[in-house]
């Protein structure tokens, strides 16, 4: 089979403005960005404003492992596949962090024959969007060092400031810096540190933001540090957040693209969700609603990260109802969730596939606690036997969920038309009827809404709070954000904090080290376990075999 960038590279992809119209938008809504790529018009909003809404479908999924889930490449499939059974489908995607393309992913646009393309495009500087976020983060720091140079009016505390630069790009040695070294003229010295630009507070405000006032409003809502007598300091005391907005004034413009069998994407920020809130942003979603019959989006990692902040952060904001969770897993990962190394997954082992699926199952329970319907989805891959396949099928059944061997993969949209029929089944025939509700109270207490988290979605006996984390917790509460819903920061491997703790943990605590406010996201952030925001390169990065021939010709993105 062909590899991911040679599959895209032979894709015969339609003029964007092709795309548009197939969606009933003309030429004076769409910026182009070349012939494959566009920013979609602020004045399409209003266009399409009474338009009624189609069906949200969220896909996510177990938690992930080396063997693969294939998320991404499901929800790009199931797009395509719901086209082959005669229904309009928008996907609403992130867009791919440079870090991990580079890293330990070598691309983020789905697999195989189901894609998103430009492929390339889309992995590397696709709009500029990572760009202008970076930009707008360190014009605030760059603010910030400046005031205190320039005599300081505010009294910042040069001790206290939280706000930290970013880039997008996985740099361990930008953890922890010192800047303002060299004398009197190079500013004030003080400790600092990057973070990743996918897990900053200006990516999270334009993934939430509902329109330009809006994203200007949060912008100015960013506590970036106190004063000499302890006073929170905002990114408006700097009067910034205009210039802010200026430079995210276009990325705030979801992005069209297509599938490889040219279903429209619209491709919109990127943060991750094991550090940030992990969803596209609101308005692509709410953009692909009214364009579509169905909206076909997704959170990042398993279900226990992504999804819960999808509906207790994301939906909550902005008054999002799903309609249908589809929740991916693979046969291998279950096997390795039940203990089998990774070396041997591709042999039958009923054993440890009978002991990983209550990861599944778990996930499964969890999402039907928000009152949305599930819908199994398992990458068929060709090492998977006839007796694996019995074990997810008996065991969906005894859950009562409907379960689809796709093979979007290898197939495109015609390897997932039976999954697409469940759904639809599932949503439009009202075999499970959606009762959304987010699963906690936004009055609760930040400490109460941690308890619901940690008990409710990982069955943890409960939560722990260092000395740093209560002091913080503490600040929090006397800043008047106790309100605010709690995005968790915490390993992705697992459901517990311990990223070796695989398939149903049982008997421990959440450790909670450290929480931050993002109040112009408009939520607190929990530190667990060993998370880091900006992440390291592995021993030998994916950048190692990506390469660009004397014609432009790129290689080893998949």
């Amino acid at each position: 089979m062909l590899s991911d960038i040679e599959i895209a590279q032979s894709a015969v992809m339609k003029p964007i403005t092709e795309i548009a119209s197939d969606l009933g938008i003309s030429s004076e809504y769409i910026e182009p960005y070349g012939h494959y790529k566009a920013k979609l018009s602020e004045s399409l909003y209003k266009k399409t404003e009474d338009k009624p809404d189609g069906k949200l479908v969220l896909v996510t999924a177990i938690n992930p492992t080396p063997a693969g889930e294939g998320k991404t490449t499901v929800s790009v499939g199931l797009a395509q596949s719901m086209y082959k059974v005669g229904k309009k489908a928008v996907l609403a995607l992130r867009e791919p962090s440079l870090g991990p393309v580079f890293g330990i992913k070598g691309g983020a646009a789905g697999g195989g024959y189901s894609q998103v393309v430009p492929m390339e495009d889309i992995n590397l500087h696709f709009t500029g969007d990572m760009h202008a976020i970076t930009a707008a983060n360190n014009l605030l720091c760059a603010a910030i060092d400046n005031h205190m140079q320039q005599g300081n009016e505010l009294r910042i505390d040069q001790r206290r400031i939280l706000f930290k630069r970013c880039l997008d790009m996985n740099d361990r040695a930008l953890r922890d810096i010192v800047i303002g070294m060299g004398g009197k003229a190079n500013g004030i010295p003080r400790e600092d540190g990057f973070q990743i630009t996918v897990a900053s507070e200006v990516m999270a405000i334009l993934c939430l933001a509902a329109d330009l006032e809006d994203l200007k409003k949060r912008l100015g809502r960013i506590l970036i540090g106190f004063n000499l007598s302890g006073e929170p300091v905002y990114a408006a005391d700097l009067n910034v957040h205009g210039a802010m907005t200026a430079l995210l004034k276009d990325a705030l413009k979801p992005n069209l693209v297509q599938t490889l069998e040219n279903t429209p994407a619209l491709i919109h920020g990127g943060p991750f969700a094991n550090i940030a809130h992990g969803c596209n942003s609101v308005r692509a979603t709410k953009l692909a609603l009214k364009l579509g019959d169905y909206c076909i989006t997704e959170a990042g990692f398993g279900s226990d990260l992504g999804a819960e902040k999808f509906f207790d952060i994301k939906c909550r904001f902005s008054g999002l109802k799903p309609d249908c969770v589809v929740l991916v897993a693979t046969i291998r990962a279950l096997k390795h969730n039940g203990g089998v190394e990774r070396s041997k997954l591709q042999e039958e082992n009923i054993t440890a596939l009978e002991k990983g699926i209550v990861n599944l199952g778990v996930h499964i329970e969890n999402m039907r606690k928000f009152g949305v319907p599930v819908v199994a989805a398992i990458n068929r891959f060709h090492t998977d036997t006839d007796a694996e396949v019995r074990v997810v099928e008996d065991f969906c059944a005894s859950l009562n969920v409907p379960v689809s061997m796709t093979e979007i993969f290898a197939k495109g949209g015609e390897g997932g038309k039976d999954l697409a029929l469940k759904v639809i089944d599932t949503i439009d025939n009202r075999k499970a009827v959606s009762n959304f509700h987010p699963i906690y109270d936004a009055e609760l207490t930040i400490k109460e809404k941690l308890e619901v988290i940690a008990k409710e979605i990982y069955r943890a006996d409960g939560v722990q709070f260092t000395t740093a984390a209560e002091k913080a917790l503490s600040e929090i509460e006397s800043l008047g954000y106790s309100n605010l819903p709690v995005c968790v920061a915490k390993t992705q491997y697992s459901l517990s904090d311990d990223p070796a703790k695989l398939g149903k943990p049982e008997g421990f605590k959440i450790t909670v080290r450290d929480l931050r406010v993002s109040a112009g996201a408009g939520f607190v952030v929990a530190m667990t376990g060993n998370i880091l925001t900006m992440p390291g390169l592995p021993k030998k990065p994916a950048a190692m075999n990506i390469d660009c021939d004397g014609n432009g010709n790129i290689s080893g993105l998949f």
